[in-house]
């Protein structure tokens, strides 16, 4: 898990440096090539810039070993690090939002052509990025680092929608210049989209939901799969972090002795623990088995 937890950061690293050179070539591209698209996408830029640093903070921080404030660990850390990331979001959406309808309704310059070059740069960086920071989010199964994937494919869409914004511009001539303007703000709406898709799992996360059913599944059928396991009556799971907490109700022999079935919940807690490795700890109640009439 330690692992795990290091290669998110080594990943949240490399972000906040290609977010951060990207930045600055799109603002200065975007003020000299008279393109408020292209500022708009900087300032999201720099929001990226920001939610890696969070994503590094929370990935370290949810690291820390369990203490005796914190009995369970510091992995909600995690969750709380992606819901920060989506409110960044959807604050970057409203601010490009309003500045872009200021704009539609401002005379300016028609942008420079360089600025479509920028772009195309940009969406490849971008979207290359986010492939690879949303292989690591799935190998991780971390919140957070899904959310700086999304925040990444956020800007590429962006930078996009800003290209379209300024070819438009650039072919109509006179009087279509505020085809940048409303390029920015379509910009808006995909980011402010993006971050509420981030918020949610997040939020979902921090309020214990339950994981998908595939690895209740799994964990369901690794307890099952152990001698003398009559059945399964409950069974919950709590994400944490980067980990999962297993509280499973197992029935056995009432006849069984309190030796014995102490003995049965630690091959069932290890079971669950080989099944899904990311179970970080398991809680057996064990219980009489009953015959149910019918």
């Amino acid at each position: 898990m330690v692992e795990a937890i290091r290669r998110g950061i080594r990943t949240a690293q490399a972000g906040l440096l290609v977010n951060a050179c990207l930045a600055i070539a799109k603002l200065i591209a975007g003020l000299l090539g008279n393109s408020y698209a292209l500022v708009a996408d900087a300032i999201e830029s720099m929001a990226d810039v920001f939610s890696s640093l969070i994503v590094w903070g929370g990935l370290r921080l949810s690291a820390r070993s369990a203490d005796e404030a914190y009995p369970f660990g510091y992995g909600k850390a995690e969750p709380l690090a992606a819901a920060v990331v989506g409110l960044l979001l959807l604050g970057a959406a409203v601010g490009v939002g309003i500045q872009a309808a200021r704009e539609i309704v401002t005379p300016h310059h028609t942008p420079a052509p360089f600025t479509l070059a920028v772009l195309v740069a940009v969406v490849l960086v971008k979207e290359l990025l986010f492939r690879r920071v949303r292989r690591v989010a799935a190998d991780l199964g971390s919140t957070v680092v899904r959310a700086d994937a999304w925040h990444h494919r956020s800007d590429a869409i962006t930078s996009a929608a800003a290209f379209v914004g300024i070819t438009i511009a650039l072919l109509g001539g006179p009087g279509w210049e505020a085809a940048d303007d409303w390029a920015a703000l379509v910009a808006a709406a995909i980011i402010l989209v993006n971050g509420l898709a981030v918020l949610r799992p997040a939020v979902a996360d921090l309020m214990d939901r339950a994981p998908d059913a595939r690895v209740m599944a799994r964990i369901g059928a690794a307890a099952r799969s152990i001698d003398d396991v009559r059945c399964v009556e409950k069974l919950n799971v709590r994400k944490h972090g980067l980990s999962y907490y297993v509280d499973i109700h197992v029935q056995a022999d009432p006849d069984m002795s309190l030796h014995d079935a102490h003995i049965l919940s630690g091959r069932v807690k290890g079971a669950i623990r080989e099944a899904v490795p990311s179970v970080a700890g398991a809680l057996v109640h064990m219980e009489p088995f009953e015959e149910r009439a019918g």
